[in-house]
């Protein structure tokens, strides 16, 4: 598998975290890969920097986005964008490196439809 850092993606993060309320994540702390020739079904998914590493290496909580070229890059603008959504809403409110699952604590947290709620406010703020 290959890893390249993805410029245009990273700036497309910036665009969607100035269009929604998600105050408390920091773009300059996303990093963006794409990657080619990973046998995953996902399309894009999130990585985190757990707290020991963050104390081992001494930094700040980070994420990488990573898009895998092969399913992401065919999709259309507005999949693209509802997939990012997606992968930010893993980020917790703490934006301490852990990331929040799909279902928590027997309510859902992330899917098709919060990530829709998002989509629409995105789309509202056009700038």
């Amino acid at each position: 598998m290959d890893f390249k850092i993805a410029i245009d993606i990273q700036k497309r993060i910036k665009e969607i975290l100035s269009r929604v309320s998600l105050p408390y994540i920091d773009p300059e702390r996303i990093i963006c890969f794409r990657s080619q020739g990973s046998k995953s079904r996902a399309r894009a998914r999130i990585w985190s920097l757990p707290r020991i590493w963050q104390q081992a290496l001494r930094v700040k909580p980070h994420y990488c986005i990573e898009v895998l070229s092969e399913k992401f890059d065919q999709l259309s603008f507005q999949e693209q964008t509802k997939i990012l959504i997606h992968e930010l809403m893993h980020i917790p409110k703490t934006f301490s490196g852990a990331l929040l699952p799909h279902q928590g604590r027997g309510k859902v947290v992330i899917n098709q439809r919060t990530v829709n709620k998002v989509y629409k406010v995105y789309r509202k703020n056009n700038k």
